[in-house]
Formats: C-alpha cells, structure tokens, sequence
C-alpha cells in the first residue's frame, strides 16, 4: 500500500507572516511523522528526540514543492534540499527574537501629550507641523450667543456682528437659534441702529424662528435709541400694528419699551394711549412705568414741570415711592421745563386731595386672569375711565377759563383776610421772587421772608408730598428760574429728606443735578459738598465742572478758577470738559490767549468744543482780532474745524444787513476786512472734519457701501 504524504497549504498574508515569525522563534528543522494506519499523523517530533529515519523536513513559508500535474515522489528532492541549507546559512548568527522587529506587523503607540512634544520639537530644532482646519462645526450656538453677549458688552457691536454673520453663518454654518439673534437685536437697541436690528429681525422669521418677548422689546428699545425720531416712531408703530394684527400678547417689560418709543419720539398723549393698553390687559404699573411718563414730560419746555408734578401726585396716591431715578427726572424737569400758566398750575397743583377725582383705582398685585372675563373686562374699563380722566386733567388749561379761576383765587384771599392770621407762624416764601405767596401776607413781610431765606433754611413746602403741609398757600408767585422751581419741592434740604422717607439713595447724579438747580452763591450751594460727605457719595469730575459751568455762565472766570483747587483736593484731575467750561468766560483775548498757553504747557492739545466755545465768545464781543489769533492756534495745533465751527465762522465773516461803511463808522466792523481775508486763506489750508454717521462704526466694510447708498436717500430728510 503507497504511503500518502502530508502537504500542508498555509494562506498568505498576515496568517502567513505570523506562521513565519513562529518558524524564527523555534529549531529550524520541523519534521512530519510518516502515517501510520489507523492514528494520526503526527506534525512535531517528540521532545528530546532527533529526526528519525524517512521523516521529511518541511517549511511553512514554502506552500509546496509539487508542481502542477505532477506527483510528490517526481519532485526532485535535491532542490528542497538546497533551499533548506541556504536558508540555514542565512539564519547563522542571528539571535533568538531579533527577526520579530522585521516580520512582525504590529504597531506599538505610545501616548504623550502637548508638552513633550513641543520638547522634542525643540531638542531636534523642527517647526510644529500646521493644523488642518477641523471639519464640520467647531462651537455650539449657546457659544456664539456668549461670545457675542461679552463683546455687545465690551461695546464692540461690529465685531460681533461679524462673528455672526462671517464665522457662523457662512465658514462655520451653524444654524442659528433665536437666542443669537435677539442678543444681536438689543445690542443694535442700545447704539439705536435700526435699521441693523429689523435686518435681523427679517432673518431670524425667515428662517422659521419664533421671536420672544426680549426680541419685540429689543426692537422697540432700538425705535427709541433712534437718532432720527420720526423714522424710530414710524418703525415701532408699525410693529406695534403687526403685533395687534397677530394678537400677540406683551409683558409689562416690552409695554416699557414701548412707553419709552412714545416718550422720546413723540409726545404724552401717545404715552396716555399706551398707558391705557398696559391697564386693559391687567398689568401693575410700577415706578418704571411712571418714569416713562415723566420722560415725556420733560420733552415740553413750557408746561413739563406741571406736568411732572401732576403725574407724581398720581403716583404716590397709588402707594408707589419713588426711586433714585424717579427722583433725578424731577431734578431734570425742575431744570428744563416750565410751570406754565401760574393760575392754571395754582388750581391744579394746591388743589385739596378730595377735590381730585383721577385717580388710578388699581387693587395692589392685580393681575389679569383669563377664566374671569367678565369681572377682568369691568374692573378694567373703569381703570381706563380713570386714565382719560388723568389725561383730561392734566390737559385741561384749554377748557378752563383764568377768569374764573383769578375770581376764585381772590375770594379766598378776602376770606381769608377776615380770620385772624398767626402771628407767630413763620413765612414763606422764595428767596429772589417768591415761589409760594400765603394768605394775610403783604410786601412788607415778603421782604422780610426774602430777607430770612438767605440767612438760613426754612421749612419750604413740598409739592412731592401728598399732603400739603400748610394749608395757608393759596397760589403760586413767579416760578421762572430752576431755583425758584427747587424751591416748590422743598429745596435741597426737604427733596434730600423726601428721598430718605421714600428710602432712595441719593447718587452722584441726584447732586449734579443738584448744583445746577440752587441758586448761585447761596448757602445751598456752598453745602453742597458737605452733604456729599454727609451721603457717602463719591465725588467725581462732572460734579465739579457743573459748578464751573455755572460761574462761567454769570462771567466769573475767577469763581470758576477757584474751584479747581477744591477739584485737585479730592484727588481729581480736570479734563478737557473742565477747560471747555472755563472757557466759556474767556470773553477777552487775554483771557483766551491764557487758557490756550495753559493747556499747552500742561501738554494738552485743545479739542474743537474748546475753540468752538472760544470763537462763540469771541463773536459775541465782535472782537476780531480774537477771533483770528483762535484760527491761527487752530492752524498750528492742526486741529480741523466741524460743521458748527464754519457756521460760527461764516455768521462772523458776514457784513450785518444794513452796514455802510461810507455812510458813519463803526468802530466794531472796523477790522473785518482783515478777518475776511484771513478767514479765506485759512480755509484753503485747513481741512474740515465730516461729521461721522451715527452708525457708521458699527458696520463692517461690505456693509458700509450698501447701507450708505440706500440712507442717502431715505434718511436725509430726518437728519434737517
């Protein structure tokens, strides 16, 4: 019987290696065990035991020794034979476990990190390879919304602008969510760049996002902060009639900024409008609320101070107290506006507390509750009957007749006559013209009070408080300086304790407005700074250059001057609003010529307000010698002339209507010809200043060219 030998076939590839490297790591000779019948065959000889006789060598890294067609036992055995021992005169000197670095196909990976490798770099003197851009989005949107929240912050509006629009939105692509454009909406609010913020407002509905509550109030902050008000009121009202078209309901914040829209951009009656909207749909007026409305108060000049008081007697018959910025709005009325008509204000304003019948009748923590239509529609309606009637209240001097009101005025002040008057009662009265005038009261005792008041303070009445603290007061006297108007809410002393019973804390703010309102050179004045101290209110240069204003205003440069050492005693530096406002009582060429030698050797470069205000002076004065050695400062500094400097210029540099030189001399156009000519070849060298557009910082280069081409246009006529 033919024996039958055992050919084994090993596949390639890593099977193929792995057998290879086990062939290295033991004896090379490997010896099959000839078949016997009946048991297996066997592949490796025992151990300790050589190679027997007709056993055959083998390698696994031949496949086989047989070719095709032909059989085992025609092989020629001398050829096996040769490759085994030329395979073993390779292997000679090699050691055991050297071949598996060669053979093996395993990969070792060592971790390390940043640092060693920027060690090894180092040592071996390469360059760090370039990072190829990740792939796909590298930051989350709730990233965005951050980064572009700290740099609206760092008031870098038009960077983030371009983070969202460049790297998000077009290399990035990550898809937006509301809360990265409402962010972007309010800061576009804050710098008033309308137009920016519906943009985004546009995109963001596109898309298919939903605004919120903070975006309707971003857009309506951003209609407010407007530069052109007419285009800012046209734009909220409009989104204000989209919001009604979808019955879209508004929180008391978004009804804010809307109530600051109509204050700012137009007037108290629109304010009235909204104001019954907010008390319609159930919401709790706050002091925020009337602070809107005492905005709007401000923005009339001749009747806003009564109009302020009549809005704050409403205010504190609903149990509101008043803040620190309520406080500083009155401050701002009593600066600004007017009280109107005396006798108009003497009846509505000393008017006993029961004759007032508009009041806000709203039950504290009211809130609007949908299941109760009924009860919530009624209570309603007779909260916006009480609205008109505030609003007919405060606008009623047109159906009022001043005769009637002179007739009754007088009737009380012959009723009044008749009962013994007090004689131990102290007067009152205003320290210049008299704000209040009391019953029984002649000239003779008016002086004296005039007299007394600059002597030391007295116990003025408080229009602010609800209760009148002397029912005495019968009308009102000349109430035409912001003093005399101070004076109606209890001075400095009776607003500061006004504001420690309402518990508001006076700031800095509450005093600047403060030394712009008391009467110059008054004791009120002068204590001014003890009441600082006395508050705990850190002083700061604007408190200061207030009080330099003021002397410079009367023409005293040297009360102005006296100032500054108390300004250098608290540790502050002046700036150049402090020289602007000294500037202003520079009337004289000495004096001017002075302040600009000064700032020179303090190494401060004059500004253009501060030239402004000097050529102003120097025109008043026709002085025109002045007003060239100011041009020619102008020049050397070369500091370019605005718009407001060139019309002050041209105004100067014109002949007055009916001026004939031929026919008498004036002394004081004597040199305007040589002023003219300066002025001419001055303009030639001098290059102006164009005044920036107000949004012009926070666009980006594409978006400039664009936006400059549509708003040539469309808001030129806003900007006359």
């Amino acid at each position: 019987m033919r024996s039958v030998r055992l050919l084994l076939l090993f596949p390639l590839g890593p099977l193929a290696s792995r057998c290879r490297w086990a062939s290295s790591a033991l004896p090379r000779g490997r010896w099959a065990v000839p078949e016997q019948p009946g048991k297996a065959p066997r592949l490796l000889r025992p151990p300790g035991q050589w190679p027997l006789p007709g056993w055959r060598p083998f390698r696994s890294s031949q496949a086989s020794c047989k070719l095709p067609g032909s059989d085992l036992r025609e092989v020629d055995a001398g050829s096996c034979a040769e490759a085994v021992g030329e395979e073993e005169e390779e292997d000679e000197g090699v050691e055991f476990g050297t071949l598996s670095d060669k053979f093996s196909s395993r990969n070792y990976y060592h971790k390390t990190t940043s640092r060693f490798q920027n060690v090894k770099l180092q040592e071996e003197g390469e360059e760090e390879p370039e990072r190829k851009p990740r792939r796909g989005p590298k930051n989350t949107p709730y990233w965005y919304f951050l980064k572009c929240k700290a740099l609206i912050k760092a008031d870098k509006l038009a960077e983030a602008l371009e983070l969202f629009e460049v790297e998000m939105l077009k290399e990035e692509r990550v898809r937006p969510e509301e809360s990265n454009y409402t962010v972007l909406i309010g800061g576009c609010g804050r710098v008033g760049y309308v137009k920016k913020a519906f943009r985004l407002y546009n995109d963001m509905k596109k898309r298919g996002l939903t605004p919120t509550q903070a975006t309707y109030t971003a857009l309506f902050n951003a209609c407010a902060e407007s530069p052109w008000k007419d285009s800012g009121l046209q734009s909220a009202l409009k989104l204000r009639q989209q919001l009604k078209s979808r019955n879209e309901e508004l929180n008391l914040i978004t009804y804010h900024a809307l109530l600051k829209v109509c204050a700012l951009c137009s007037d108290l009656r629109m304010c009235f409008d909204v104001l019954k909207e907010i008390v319609d749909k159930g919401h709790v007026l706050t002091a925020e609320t009337f602070s809107f409305l005492l905005m709007s108060c401000i923005k009339d000049s001749e009747n806003g101070f009564r109009y302020a008081l009549q809005v704050w007697k409403q205010m504190t018959k609903l149990g509101i107290k008043g803040d620190s910025h309520t406080y500083n709005l009155m401050l701002r009325a009593a600066r600004d506006c007017g009280i109107g008509d005396p006798v108009v204000a003497s009846g509505l304003l000393l008017r006993p507390t029961d004759e007032n019948s508009s009041q806000l009748r709203l039950a504290p923590g009211r809130q609007k509750v949908k299941n109760q239509r009924k009860k919530g529609s009624e209570s309603a309606a007779a909260v916006q009957l009480d609205v008109e009637a505030m609003e007919k209240q405060l606008f009623q001097e047109s159906s009022v007749q001043p005769e009637e009101q002179i007739w009754q005025q007088h009737k009380d002040v012959n009723r009044a006559e008749t009962e013994p008057a007090a004689l131990d009662s102290p007067s009152v009265a205003h320290s210049r013209t008299g704000a209040l005038m009391r019953r029984g009261q002649n000239k003779m005792e008016q002086e004296q009070a005039r007299l007394s008041q600059k002597l030391h303070f007295c116990n003025l009445p408080n229009l602010l408080d609800s209760r009148m603290p002397d029912a005495a007061v019968v009308s009102l006297g000349t109430v035409a300086t912001p003093s005399d108007r101070l004076a109606l809410m209890g001075g400095v002393e009776g607003f500061l304790n006004k504001m420690k019973e309402d518990n508001a804390e006076p700031n800095i703010k509450t005093f600047t407005l403060l030394a712009e309102l008391v009467e110059p050179q008054s004791p009120s004045e002068s204590s001014l700074l003890a009441l600082l101290d006395e508050h705990k209110v850190k002083v700061d240069v604007t408190f200061f250059n207030t009080l330099i204003r003021k002397k410079s205003c009367q023409g005293d440069l040297e009360g102005a001057k006296s100032v500054l050492p108390a300004l250098v005693k608290r540790g502050l530096s002046p700036n150049l609003q402090t020289f602007c406002n000294l500037a202003i009582a520079c009337h004289r060429e000495k004096d001017g010529l002075q302040l600009l030698s000064d700032l020179k050797r303090s190494g401060v470069t004059p500004n253009k307000y501060i030239y402004s205000t000097l050529i102003a002076a120097a025109v008043r004065q026709l002085d025109y010698r002045y007003l060239t050695e100011i041009l020619r400062d102008m020049r050397n500094n070369q500091v370019p002339p605005n718009e407001v400097i060139i019309r002050q210029l041209e105004f100067a540099a014109q002949y007055p209507p009916k001026f004939d030189r031929y026919k008498s001399k004036n002394p004081y156009l004597e040199k305007i010809d040589g002023f003219r000519g300066y002025y001419y070849r001055w303009l030639k060298v001098m290059a102006g200043e164009e005044t920036p557009h107000p949004w012009e910082k926070y666009r980006t280069a594409k978006r400039a060219v664009d936006d400059n081409k549509e708003e040539a246009v469309q808001e030129q006529p806003g900007q006359k």
